[in-house]
């Protein structure tokens, strides 16, 4: 499988206004493009902590320290899952 990069174009000025360094963009960068992508339900859980460079629990729970819903289920999925769950 062959990887491939993002370029996001972006001055100093940016930096400055959010007060971080370009690293810090970066990471915080990825890890909103795949809580996106997986709050979408285009990417899982562990698809998504793939793409931020995290393991699954760290995604998880940076999602929650973002403010974003640990869970991407849809309401009609719950049901079904706590109907199987239920019936085992």
């Amino acid at each position: 499988m062959s990887n491939h990069i993002l370029t996001i174009e972006y001055g100093d000025d940016l930096l400055f206004r959010l007060g971080v360094s370009s690293e810090k963009f970066s990471t915080e960068a990825k890890l909103l493009l795949a809580a996106k992508l997986y709050e979408l339900g285009r990417l899982s859980a562990g698809e998504a902590a793939h793409l931020a460079d995290k393991t699954r629990i760290e995604f998880l729970f940076a999602l929650a320290d973002a403010g974003l819903p640990m869970s991407n289920l849809r309401e009609e999925d719950l049901a079904a899952e706590l109907n199987f769950a239920l019936d085992e």
